[in-house]
């Protein structure tokens, strides 16, 4: 009976998905990220390779799981100037899959009626709906994210070496499909290595890395050959760390919420007119690194605002959008928080069941500082983690104690 309920909510938030994405958001003008996502795609998907067809402008070095997943959800098939349905439909599937994971792991902690909370609040919440329908990688990144940590917590609490080794292997082998997706989920893997490490699991820690080596290792041989320099999943991070730590910066948001650091790059690309978005890598985190040594006070409380930018939703990257847009995403955000908050006091003997839920919060936080927040950095893995945590809150008092045994 359980898991058909789950399975219940799980098509219930595919609907959502489908009726946001089919009925409301339709024909809407893609961003450059998409314009440039579903460029690759096409690319991939017509055989010429990882790069951009005609028509773009010195387009970003990307990661390529997410044109590469494109290409098969139907994003490649032709130019468009909106999401393809298909990409719609699929990226709502793929919804349900995360849906499932918040399930899973809010049982771990919580037993079963928090994971049933976990469900339906993934399944409803206006963020993780509307995702779905944007050629973002964040879509398809948080369900991702949750089952690698899924498999991080199974590896931890393993008692049989051999079945810890086979889990963290598992563990690193889908933690580099997911930093080639989104390579932000390498703070994810600097944070867990150290903590087995801590705990003496070396062979963990090195089956962990041995998986992840596995899937982005040939990618960044590729990247090499093509480059001639080591990058080690896509350049696209020179110019995102540049963005969030430049005199101009205020905290929060990209260049389309800080149209003077975008003057700013277009100056800086004009000084090096004989390089492209790939070779200019270098230069960004060169450039940086250079105000970050002059100014270190600066910077100091640049990364002040931050840090109250990733907690509180009150930044311009929230307001870009339309009113109705920006105030569903705070609420829900702060109802999120607050619910997580009540989950973490009622079961607070559990906080730390679940390690890789941490983990995966505290490498969110990491790329905030060392970018910069925004909400599409937020989505994908504090929601889901907020999420998970508030379902606790559902679960009765009187199964703490079993659930505990």
């Amino acid at each position: 009976m359980g898991a058909s309920k789950l399975l219940v909510i799980a098509a219930l938030g595919v609907a959502l998905r489908l009726a946001f994405g089919l009925g409301y958001w339709v024909d809407e003008p893609l961003t450059r990220d998409e314009r440039e996502y579903l460029s690759l795609a096409r690319s991939l998907r017509a055989g010429d390779g990882f790069v951009s067809d005609a028509g773009l402008t010195d387009p970003f070095g990307r990661a390529p799981g997410y044109p590469a997943f494109l290409a098969v959800a139907g994003g490649g098939r032709a130019a468009t100037t909106s999401v393809p349905t298909m990409v719609k439909v699929t990226q709502s599937l793929v919804g349900a899959l995360g849906i499932l994971a918040a399930a899973a792991l809010a049982a771990r902690l919580a037993g079963p009626r928090a994971a049933t909370a976990a469900a339906f609040l993934a399944a409803v919440y206006p963020p993780l709906i509307w995702i779905a329908s944007r050629a973002f990688s964040e879509a398809i990144f948080w369900p991702l994210g949750l089952f690698t940590i899924l498999l991080f917590d199974r590896a931890t609490a393993a008692t049989r070496p051999a079945d810890r080794v086979r889990l963290a292997l598992l563990c690193g082998l889908l933690a580099g499909v997911g930093v080639l997706i989104r390579p932000a989920l390498l703070f994810f893997l600097m944070l867990a290595a150290p903590y087995w490490a801590w705990r003496r699991r070396w062979v963990p820690v090195a089956a962990l890395a041995i998986g992840a080596l596995l899937v982005v290792g040939p990618w960044t041989a590729r990247n090499f050959s093509v480059h001639g320099r080591f990058v080690l999943v896509a350049s696209e991070g020179g110019v995102t760390f540049w963005t969030g730590n430049h005199p101009l910066a205020i905290g929060d948001g990209d260049m389309a919420v800080n149209p003077a650091i975008k003057i700013e790059s277009q100056r800086l690309r004009a000084r090096y007119p004989e390089l492209n978005e790939e070779a200019m890598e270098p230069v960004y985190y060169r450039e940086a690194f250079a105000w970050i040594r002059a100014h270190p006070l600066d910077w100091l409380a640049l990364e002040a605002r931050k840090v109250f930018y990733t907690v509180v939703p009150a930044g311009p990257s929230y307001w870009l959008h339309s009113r109705l847009y920006a105030w569903a995403s705070v609420v829900s955000y702060g109802l999120a928080l607050a619910g997580a908050l009540l989950g973490l006091w009622r079961w607070r003997d559990r906080s730390s069941a679940s390690p890789g839920l941490w983990l995966l919060l505290g490498s969110a936080l990491l790329t905030c500082l060392i970018f910069f927040p925004q909400e599409r950095f937020r989505i994908p893995v504090i929601d889901p983690v907020l999420l998970v945590l508030a379902a606790m809150a559902w679960a009765p008092r009187v199964l703490r104690r079993q659930v505990a045994a």
